[in-house]
């Protein structure tokens, strides 16, 4: 029984690491918390979610133009709204995204309501079974296509030009413009690269959970959370701090109850921070 909830935690914090990375990036380049990447993610749902309902189309397969049309969404939010604040004091730039995810959280209750809507595939996917361990295909498919998406931004990184001049802003603003570093850009591209990973991070959860406007703190608190557990500006920390905390959730169900589950999983990261404050993985910069 263990095995099954251990494979279960890791498929699920699998996901959790797509959430989150988006989440760290614009924390860490812009230093702003993003209220409104738990609604972005719901939004990436939803696209995903009236595309398979409407047009017959398979939510892994839109993960990818859901994760670009967010990416335009994110890019002109950042570069319109959120740029003007970007420096500002911590409490003006909470407020702003605050004030956005407010907006985009009424439009889609009045647009969609805040009934749960859930994806269901005829024929199911079905289940594979490895002795007694039995893994649902569609978390198996979502759990890779979001490590795949995070190891993808986390190689634009380290490999690009423009990763490398993401990796200079964050790592001293003052200096970045002295290298030609235009920085109204890079975070402009930062933030919309984060929102492209809510929007597929989106998807990928239609394909398996239900949906509904009202899921959007939740995954904002995740995001939240997982960052600080893996170490924030660290993307390989938010796959690890996303598969450590689906575990925590998943034992933590097992052996307290479903009702319980958040109240461990915090519990967890106050002692982690107690003992390590910069989280599992945290350090300066990205890498």
């Amino acid at each position: 029984m263990y095995w099954q909830i251990i494979a279960n935690g890791l498929l699920l914090g699998g996901l959790y690491s797509c959430i989150a990375a988006g989440f760290s990036l614009v924390w860490g380049v812009l230093n702003i918390i993003n209220i409104l990447h738990g609604s972005l993610i719901v939004l990436g749902a939803y696209l995903a979610y009236f595309a398979h309902v409407e047009y017959g189309l398979n939510p892994f397969l839109m993960a990818v133009p859901v994760g670009l049309a967010t990416f335009v969404l994110g890019y002109f939010t950042q570069r319109l709204v959120i740029n003007r604040v970007v420096g500002k004091p911590v409490l003006i730039t909470l407020s702003l995204t605050f004030g956005l995810d407010l907006i985009l959280n009424d439009a889609m209750i009045t647009l969609f309501r805040a009934d749960y809507r859930k994806i269901l595939f005829d024929p199911p996917l079905g289940v594979l079974e490895f002795g007694s361990i039995m893994l649902p295909l569609d978390r198996m498919i979502a759990t890779a296509m979001s490590l795949i998406s995070v190891i993808l931004v986390w190689l634009l990184l380290r490999s690009t030009r423009l990763g490398r001049a993401i990796i200079a802003v964050r790592a001293d603003i003052a200096t970045a413009p002295l290298m030609g570093i235009r920085v109204r850009d890079i975070y402009a591209l930062s933030f919309a690269i984060a929102a492209a990973l809510a929007g597929v991070s989106g998807a990928l959860l239609a394909a398996i959970f239900p949906i509904s406007p009202l899921m959007a703190g939740g995954y904002l608190g995740k995001s939240f959370a997982i960052c600080v557990f893996g170490g924030l500006g660290n993307l390989p920390g938010a796959i690890a701090g996303g598969l450590a905390f689906g575990l925590i959730e998943s034992l933590g169900s097992a052996w307290f109850g479903p009702q319980y589950t958040a109240t461990v999983s915090f519990c967890v990261l106050l002692a982690l921070l107690y003992f390590k404050p910069n989280g599992m993985f945290g350090k300066r910069g990205f890498e």
